[in-house]
């Protein structure tokens, strides 16, 4: 068995009434698939309700800050 990578912590959050703020989680790329799309292409999840996690040459951002920056890369996981 091969090394592992680098470990996402992802922090969770509740509302007042002390429901979660994140409901799902969905892993996209896989070691067999990776998923690449260019920086006009990257995700909207939900309609802009969740984000997108991705791997850039400029480090891991949301689909947001991808958005913004103008770049693509490979696309981690989503999150709503």
């Amino acid at each position: 068995a091969g090394e592992r990578g680098e470990v996402i912590k992802v922090r969770l959050r509740y509302t007042e009434e002390r429901s979660p703020v994140i409901s799902g989680m969905q892993r996209v790329s896989r070691p067999g698939r990776r998923r690449y799309v260019p920086k006009g292409d990257v995700p909207r999840v939900f309609g802009g309700m969740g984000t997108a996690i991705v791997s850039t040459s400029r480090g891991v951002m949301t689909g947001h800050e991808a958005r913004q920056r103008g770049v693509g890369g490979e696309v981690v996981a989503y999150v709503w």
